[in-house]
């Protein structure tokens, strides 16, 4: 059906309440490694309420690209709605292929940077260093899930008294899988057991939730449920959600960004992360009122 009119002004002002849930955040800009001439950024989402006089818990994101592009923006949206439910959000870059001209195992080294310079400044930027959890889609989620399950890849000159190790992991269709059965294979150059988070998960392993979706061509959907296996096995809580029909990346997009969105606010808030209801709810009648 055409809208025209007040029709339109009519339906566009649904979806602009539909998106108000999400806070438009500008964030701050901080260094947080320095490699020759290349200055790695962490992208800081504030509270629109930021108090300097509260202590925040905190995430941090990574994007996805086959460890070869993609850029901090890939979760911008997600940092936005988390900074509005309290916490203070970061998404980080990192080096990659066709900008540096690095493996991923440079990438893995600027991800626990990243984790290890929140920690190591928690006090200066007002988070607690004892939950900062970790996210990323695909090969972002590779990086978060490496941070969380597997000691050493560290870059030179870190300061190993510092944990990079993230305190809970938030992972969209993730690279679990690095050997000839997953992704990334020919990348890892005979060494895939040294970066593979599916053949390094111990006890200990942090809190997870993961999203795939069943149609993913790309990472394969296997390695989700042999990931949840093992974490449960260690004692480790894994909370997997497998979406039907949904391909590589689907959760950039309606109606999946919502449900894993609100699906992410919820196990946050039981790891104490977060408090009160989620802000997604109203949000999703009015979806419901522009669809019928």
């Amino acid at each position: 059906m055409k809208l025209t009119g007040f029709g339109f002004i009519f339906f566009l002002g649904f979806l602009l309440q539909a998106q108000s849930y999400i806070p438009n955040i500008d964030p701050e800009v901080i260094t947080y490694k320095t490699i020759d001439t290349i200055a790695l950024k962490l992208h800081m989402y504030k509270p629109t309420d930021y108090d300097s006089n509260k202590t925040y818990n905190s995430i941090v994101f990574f994007h996805g690209g086959g460890w070869n592009s993609g850029s901090y923006k890939a979760f911008k949206r997600q940092c936005r709605y988390l900074a509005s439910r309290g916490m203070i959000t970061f998404s980080a870059d990192y080096r990659i292929f066709n900008v540096h001209g690095t493996s991923p195992f440079e990438a893995v080294a600027d991800a626990k940077s990243a984790i290890r310079y929140l920690r190591a400044h928690a006090d200066a930027l007002h988070i607690n260093p004892n939950k900062i959890a970790a996210g990323g889609g695909s090969a972002g989620g590779h990086l978060a899930a490496v941070c969380g399950n597997i000691g050493g890849l560290e870059g030179a000159n870190e300061d190993l008294n510092i944990s990079s190790k993230p305190n809970a992991l938030v992972l969209f269709n993730p690279v679990y899988d690095n050997s000839k059965n997953g992704y990334g294979y020919r990348k890892m150059k005979g060494r895939y057991l040294e970066i593979s988070p599916l053949h390094n998960i111990t006890k200990g392993a942090p809190p997870t939730i993961v999203f795939f979706g069943k149609n993913d061509k790309t990472t394969p959907v296997a390695s989700s449920r042999d990931y949840e296996k093992k974490m449960k096995a260690v004692g480790s809580r894994c909370d997997l959600y497998l979406y039907q029909g949904a391909e590589h990346a689907f959760f950039h997009r309606k109606p999946y960004f919502e449900d894993t969105l609100r699906k992410t606010d919820n196990f946050l808030k039981t790891l104490g992360y977060i408090d009160g209801k989620s802000t997604i709810n109203d949000a999703d009648k009015i979806n419901k009122k522009i669809k019928s």
